[in-house]
């Protein structure tokens, strides 16, 4: 098959790295994969890994006209059969472009907490939990399968040999000091609450043991982030928090942690490593991986909602209070952590699973609904005037649809009610 996959974003971030090493892993079972998207720190990535990299015009706003012509060019002269858009403006645009080039299937994968709407119910479409598929199997999508994100065990493991003496010391780290560490973006939605509580979190524990946080990411909430870091290193001594920035590679920083912070595809690369998980969600969530809460975020997803925000930092102190001095059971709960992703996450397994997900979409006869489109197209209206509304007030929340998860929906209605729509698959 020739594939065109086309992340929405090709800076850090979960959802567009998972594209890029799934596109390669698809590439290695023998199809010619081209990368198409807006150049951007990933771009390294891509070239890393050997793959065809066509840059996108840069767009005033999605989804594009500009970029639907270019990626229908790109169909037309390479003729291509697939076209993988991951998250709703790039699915959007390849339907679009797909339109003007009949024998050409598209598929869309949503990594993000809850799926946009105006994906048409007609487009194959790939989510990353268990709840999100019974949610849009409910929604009454067409195709709709599980793919789960996936970890690439062979460059993520505890055995791999990095510089780790340079990595500490050009962050000045303690190899005394207990190591916490989360990376992540540095965004409002879903994670700005959690990363605060977790820089508190350390803060409160500084006074009883030998602790540090490695903080490592980038994103517009950088100013609140180092300002809340500043606070605690002005407390308790420089290095108490240790924020990085962004790192092409953060591997060394999974492998000097002794406790993982994190969520989604982020959360299992810290698994990969054999490092002890605590879960991070959003109001006042965190949880530990253990055999017995594991069969829930097999469920749910690697996140989750707690009672409220105030709870968030006591509960991490909890958490960190117990298990941090507990050496053996954090290398039991790592050994956990890894088995799990090797057995369910492997980048092989998904690579395969998404070959087969792409020769169904080839082989069904291609389905649209006039109906069905014209209602995609009116939420997608309606959609950017709230959008604009929100702008001009000050209010977007620019990480989308991850602003309202479904398991926050989910959480919401159980308040009112004895039965969880989650629990319906």
């Amino acid at each position: 098959m020739r594939i065109v996959v086309y992340p929405h974003d090709l800076n850090m971030g979960g959802s567009q790295l998972n594209a890029i090493e799934l596109a390669a892993a698809v590439r290695a079972l023998g199809h010619d994969v081209i990368m198409f998207g807006q150049p951007g720190s990933l771009t390294l990535r891509i070239k890393e890994l050997g793959l065809e990299f066509i840059a996108a015009p840069k767009p005033h706003h999605q989804p594009s006209r500009t970029i639907v012509r270019a990626l229908a060019e790109v169909i037309r002269d390479r003729k291509i059969d697939i076209v993988h858009g991951y998250e709703w403006p790039p699915a959007l645009e390849s339907r679009l472009a797909a339109d003007r080039n009949p024998g050409t299937a598209v598929v869309c994968t949503v990594m993000s907490m809850a799926v946009a709407p105006f994906i048409p119910k007609t487009m194959p479409l790939l989510v990353g939990t268990r709840e999100i598929l019974a949610t849009e199997v409910a929604f009454g999508r067409a195709s709709v399968g599980l793919l789960e994100p996936p970890v690439d065990v062979k460059l993520n493991n505890p055995f791999l040999e990095l510089p780790l003496d340079d990595f500490r010391q050009r962050w000045n780290l303690d190899p005394d000091a207990h190591t916490v560490v989360l990376v992540t973006r540095l965004a409002q939605q879903l994670k700005l609450e959690g990363i605060i509580a977790a820089i508190k979190a350390v803060g409160a524990l500084a006074g009883e043991m030998k602790i540090q946080l490695l903080l490592v990411g980038d994103g517009p909430e950088r100013d609140v982030v180092r300002a809340a870091a500043r606070e605690i290193n002005q407390l308790h001594g420089p290095g108490t928090i240790v924020l990085t920035g962004q790192l092409e590679d953060p591997r060394p920083a999974y492998l000097l942690a002794d406790v993982a912070l994190g969520m989604g595809g982020s959360a299992l690369r810290a698994m990969a490593f054999a490092k002890p998980l605590i879960v991070q969600g959003e109001m006042g969530y965190w949880n530990l991986v253990t055999p017995e809460t594991l069969p829930e975020f097999l469920e749910q997803g690697w996140f989750g909602v707690g009672p409220g925000k105030h709870a968030g930092e006591g509960r991490l102190v909890e958490i960190l209070r117990r298990l941090l001095p507990d050496d053996k059971q954090r290398t039991a709960l790592g050994e956990l952590g890894r088995r799990t992703v090797q057995d369910r996450f492997s980048l092989d397994r998904a690579a395969k699973f998404q070959e087969d997900f792409y020769r169904q979409a080839l082989s069904a006869p291609r389905r649209s609904s006039p109906v069905s489109d014209a209602l995609a197209v009116r939420q997608l209206i309606e959609y950017q005037v709230a959008a604009h509304a929100k702008r001009l007030f000050g209010r977007l929340a620019a990480d989308d649809f991850n602003a309202r998860p479904v398991r926050a929906r989910t959480a919401a209605r159980a308040k009112g009610s004895t039965t969880s729509p989650g629990g319906m698959l």
